[in-house]
């Protein structure tokens, strides 16, 4: 980059005029462009390009992000603890996935997605390998610390695809009390040979459902989280992403 001319945050802030941190906080929000490119570096240099501030520039997005996935089955969550498929190494990177244009068309969040909502980007609440569903990323010290902190008390509600006998006696072996948390199971449909369960978990419990499910004599054919606390998958497409709302909680 060349020493030559100014700042970008020096132009914009006498162009608007604002304080330079606001400056700053427009160039990292995207709403800048010089000669029509954005661009998200306060640092870059400009001489006699032509700097323009987007008309709807706000600074109300700025506040640390967070990104809904939904997973597709065969990827790496990218949460610190592997499973056992996981480590070949073989598995695509749901991460991978965050990109401009994996977001979702209905995302009603006005927001784009921009370089500084990959820094100190966190994967919370783990998804098996081989499952699908909501999973998410946050940089929101709020969001990270309510998902680590409160992990065990947030329900998450998963719909299971099995084979195998769903009688009574096998809902009632299902929903005895495990030893590493609360489950509430229930047949959702059952149709020539396969049985879709809705699972309610508190603390998502990795593994624990296929553990269930073994001793039950089913055997799991697909797995896809629909709930994580009151945040749900909705219409979300698989592969796509979007961004939490301000009024969404977990």
């Amino acid at each position: 980059m060349s020493d030559e001319g100014e700042r970008l945050a020096k132009r914009v802030a006498a162009m608007v005029p604002c304080s330079r941190r606001e400056a700053e906080q427009y160039i990292a929000g995207g709403w800048v462009r010089v000669d029509g490119q954005v661009v998200e570096e306060p640092q870059f240099r400009v001489l006699g390009q032509r700097v323009e501030l987007d008309p709807d520039a706000s600074l109300l997005g700025t506040t640390p992000a967070t990104l809904l996935l939904h997973k597709p089955p065969g990827h790496d969550d990218g949460t610190p603890a592997p499973d056992a498929p996981r480590q070949a190494g073989a598995a695509p990177a749901a991460r991978a996935l965050l990109q401009a244009s994996g977001q979702w068309a209905e995302d009603s969040s006005g927001l784009r997605l921009l370089k500084r909502h990959g820094v100190d980007l966190a994967s919370l609440v783990p998804l098996a390998w081989g499952a699908s569903g909501l999973l998410v990323f946050s940089q929101d010290w709020r969001v990270v610390r309510k998902l680590r902190e409160d992990a065990g008390l947030i329900e998450h509600e998963l719909m299971v695809d099995v084979t195998g006998e769903v009688s009574p006696e096998v809902l009632r072996r299902l929903n005895r009390p495990p030893a590493r948390g609360s489950t509430h199971i229930s047949l959702n449909s059952d149709s020539d040979g396969t049985s879709r369960l809705r699972c309610a978990v508190k603390g998502g419990q990795p593994g624990l459902l296929a553990d269930l499910c073994q001793q039950a004599g089913l055997h799991i054919t697909g797995m896809k989280r629909i709930r994580i606390g009151r945040v749900m998958l909705a219409g979300l497409p698989p592969g796509q992403w979007r961004f939490l709302l301000p009024l969404e909680r977990f």
